[in-house]
Order: C-alpha cells, then structure tokens, then sequence
C-alpha cells in the first residue's frame, strides 16, 4: 500500500540535501570558441582605450608643452633721477632715466638671449640707448632687468625742435622705445628653436610730475 502511495503521488521527491538536482545545469559547459571570442574582445577594447588615451595624451602636450612662442620684452616701469626740461621759447630737455625692462618667457624651456640694444625716441628721432645684456629668462618666468640712461634733445632737427615746444607746453612729451633680443629656446635639454623678443612701446612723459606714465607695448 505505502509502494502504490508513492508511486501515484503527483510532488516529487526532494533529495536529503534540500534542493533539486538538474541535469542540464550540470551537463552545461563552456565553448572554448566562445571563450576566446570573448577574450579577443576584451584585448581589442583595452587596446583600444589605451590608443585613444594616448592620442589625447600627446595631443595635448602638443598643444602646450611644445607649443614655443616668442617671449615678450617689455619696459615695466621708469622714473627719473634727474630733470631738466626747457619752456615753449627754448624748448629742450635731459632727463637721467633709471628703467625697468621685463622679458616675459611663457614657454616650458628657457630662453636664452644674446646682448640687445634698446632705443628710445622722440617722434622718430633717437634721444637715447641702453645695453641689455644676455643673459636667461626661466621657464614661464619673467626676468627683470634694470639700467639707466640719458635723454637728450641734443640731436633734434629744427621740425622736432618746433614739436618739442608745442608738447612741451602740453605738459606731456611722448616718446617710444624699441629692441629686439634674439636668443633660443632650450626645451628638455634636446629642442632649441631660434626665437626674438621684440619690444614696442610708448610712453608719456609727465612734466607736471616728472613721471612716466600711460606705458603700452604691443
């Protein structure tokens, strides 16, 4: 009786270990071609993210680290030690001038740069120069050079004399200053580009402060 009980009852009996044991999750095994597949997959991607991280990597160095440019001398700033300046009737001046240059290196190498000359006018004639001397401007780094100098109207032709008196009387005489310094650029001991740095500027000078003023370079 308990036989027939058995037989005829519609559950299933479960194994001593508490769960049911199906053949097809044991007989299930991996394809090898499916495997390799898979692996060649995963090659190609990780190649693949490494080649587009370095394409970015140098890419960007390019665009910075390599990028040279011309580095940038400029006057800072000026002032007098020494004053003298005539009227409207006898126009002239000679002024001691203690100036203050700037190179400007924006560069990831040095700049190293030969003697220079730097030349001041006054509406195209020259009233004045002062020697730079070479010397090396760091990497993204301004060097500061200081020197002084005379101004004098000494050479002025008999038009510039005319214009003297009128600005004299403005109280403003503007002048400019002009150099250029040829050096190279050292980048990571192994680059070394040939490079200038150019210097155009005007300038006023105050006679009401006896002051420099209003400095601009392009």
């Amino acid at each position: 009786m308990a036989a027939e009980k058995e037989a005829t009852s519609p559950y299933p009996l479960v194994p001593a270990n508490g769960y049911i044991r199906r053949d097809q999750e044991s007989a299930v095994t991996a394809d090898p071609a499916e495997l390799k597949r898979k692996k060649r997959m995963r090659c190609l991607f990780y190649v693949t993210v490494f080649a587009v991280f370095q394409v970015i990597v140098i890419t960007v160095f390019a665009l910075t680290v390599m990028k040279i440019k011309s580095p940038k001398f400029r006057v800072r700033s000026a002032s007098f030690s020494d004053f003298e300046v005539g009227n409207g009737t006898s126009p002239s001046f000679n002024l001691d001038m203690d100036v203050k240059f700037g190179v400007k290196n924006t560069n990831f190498g040095h700049f190293k740069y030969e003697d220079g000359i730097v030349e001041f006018e006054y509406r195209g004639t020259r009233i004045g120069q002062v020697n730079v001397y070479e010397a090396r401007a760091r990497a993204r780094s301004t060097r500061k050079v200081a020197d002084s100098l005379e101004l004098t109207s000494n050479g002025l032709s008999a038009n510039s004399q005319s214009q003297l008196a009128s600005d004299i009387s403005s109280g403003i005489i503007p002048i400019t200053s002009a150099s250029k310094l040829d050096g190279k650029i050292h980048l990571m001991k192994v680059i070394k580009k040939k490079k200038s740095a150019h210097m155009n500027c005007t300038m006023e000078i105050v006679l009401a402060t006896q002051s420099v003023q209003n400095i601009v370079c392009k």
